[in-house]
């Protein structure tokens, strides 16, 4: 095995990673280009932000000497089931050189896998929607919410931005002065804070602002609530409510008691946000033994769950932190590393 190296890939809405390692966890190369996502972008377009990661992490890098390789991305299924799609990531991995297989896994998966070495667990990722999911012998198993901003994603930054927009227009609506965040919200959608005359002009053109664009771009205003959340009370109800929201769809799929660690990812629950800390605490009050962990670097993880499969490998789990390295820790035994949001 000596000389081996792995490649994988965490790809998502807005942006594709690539890394190449070999099993010692040495580090060889990165790449980094647009989102790679098939489900947003098109199969095609997909491949060639694939195309261009993989380059740039193999550049100094004998592909040759790539043994295997994983792709973690949101809509694994949905590739795998589709030739035309599944035919154009095979383009692009013969492309940059590699001759070895490669699996592709959800993001879901390789978001646990970032965060535990542990076969069985629970993963829960909030960023722009939400969903939850058990891992069982190292496959997805049961799954809660990620129904999308229309049905669910309930406690996500949709959910945050739609919930801000309502209280905003609640306030319009009994003739209150806006708050900060409602103000806030204000200047964001129509770029100015100022509240007409007739309160009913703003609550139009706010309501026009939303709904001449995309939906899901409400989660755009999830960092304003994140951010008032250190002083504001209306704030402070909102993640308290969407922490409570996130605990709930852990607790459809996880058992009480269950003692397997907990891994939160998604821009929302990493790197010390108000709503992490909600959740934390929420999911600690569940399952108090249980141990919570920060998801890490997804394309790390990827390369990790290619490198278990490989032949010869008899300990995956003590490649782990080789792959993976722990981050210090922070507070109760989660430890904060920002990550990619969901989309």
């Amino acid at each position: 095995m000596s000389g081996t190296i792995v490649v994988g890939l965490d790809v998502g809405g807005t942006s594709t990673r690539a890394t190449a390692l070999t099993l010692t966890g040495e580090r060889l190369g990165t790449g980094r280009a647009g989102g790679g996502n098939p489900t947003s972008h098109g199969a095609e377009r997909a491949a060639a932000e694939l195309s261009t990661a993989l380059r740039e992490a193999l550049r100094d890098v004998d592909p040759t000497r790539v043994r295997a390789g994983a792709i973690g991305l949101a809509g694994a299924g949905r590739l795998r089931a589709d030739p035309a799609g599944r035919a154009a990531f095979d383009r692009a991995w013969s492309d940059a050189g590699l001759r070895c297989p490669y699996t592709v896994h959800s993001d879901a998966l390789v978001g646990y896998a970032s965060g535990t070495a542990a076969a069985d667990g629970t993963i829960l990722i909030a960023g722009t929607g939400a969903i939850a999911a058990q891992v069982c012998r190292w496959r997805l198993d049961r799954v809660a919410d990620g129904h999308g901003w229309l049905l669910g994603d309930a406690g996500s930054g949709f959910w945050l931005g739609r919930e801000a927009v309502r209280r905003l227009l609640a306030d319009l609506d009994a003739a209150r002065t806006p708050g900060p965040l409602g103000r806030r919200v204000l200047a964001t959608l129509l770029g100015d804070d100022r509240v007409a005359d007739r309160p009913r002009e703003t609550v139009d053109a706010v309501v026009q602002a939303v709904t001449r664009r995309p939906a899901v771009e409400l989660a755009r205003l999830a960092p304003l609530v994140v951010a008032a959340a250190e002083t504001e009370p209306v704030a402070v109800t909102l993640i308290e409510r969407a922490a409570g929201l996130l605990a709930d769809s852990v607790a459809r799929i996880r058992p009480a008691g269950a003692v397997d660690p907990v891994v939160l990812g998604g821009g929302l629950l990493t790197g010390g946000t108000p709503l992490a800390v909600a959740v934390t605490a929420e999911l600690a009050r569940r399952w108090p033994v249980a141990p919570l962990r920060p998801a890490g670097d997804g394309a790390c993880a990827a390369a990790w769950l290619a490198a278990r499969d490989l032949p010869g490998i008899t300990d995956p789990a003590a490649l782990h932190p080789l792959f993976v390295p722990d981050p210090p820790v922070d507070g109760e035994g989660v430890d904060p590393d920002p990550s990619q949001g969901r989309s």
